[in-house]
């Protein structure tokens, strides 16, 4: 089985810094695609950034210029650096782990992390 762990969330005054990660721990060979969501008090969840296994990124329109995403070189480790913090940016933050095979079957599984909190004051 694999799990995430995840780590880094926090309180930080509007214009501050936040770093979260997210370690899949488990006997992994792969993972297509690791990132992070979020989800706002009442609001659907929504994509926050993504990389895929071939290093290229996706980062959510307001969160471009202020947020970055990086992958470890073994696959298994997503870091969110966040700066510039907006009040508007307070949310639960998911870490995601999409496509991971971790059995001789090859199949694909899909896992989240239990949520971070994030909160960010004006």
């Amino acid at each position: 089985q694999v799990q995430l762990v995840e780590s880094g969330g926090g309180s930080v005054q509007a214009g501050g810094s936040l770093r979260l990660s997210c370690a899949a721990s488990g006997s992994i060979f792969s993972i297509d695609a690791m990132g992070w969501y979020r989800q706002a008090p009442g609001k659907q969840r929504e994509l926050v950034a993504r990389v895929w296994s071939d290093g290229s990124t996706y980062i959510e329109d307001s969160a471009r210029g202020r947020f970055s995403i990086s992958r470890d070189s073994a696959g298994n480790t997503v870091d969110l650096q966040m700066n510039s913090l907006k009040p508007e940016d307070t949310a639960v933050y998911y870490c995601f782990a999409f496509g991971t095979i971790w059995s001789l079957d090859n199949r694909k599984y899909d896992y989240w992390g239990p949520g971070t909190q994030v909160t960010v004051s004006s």
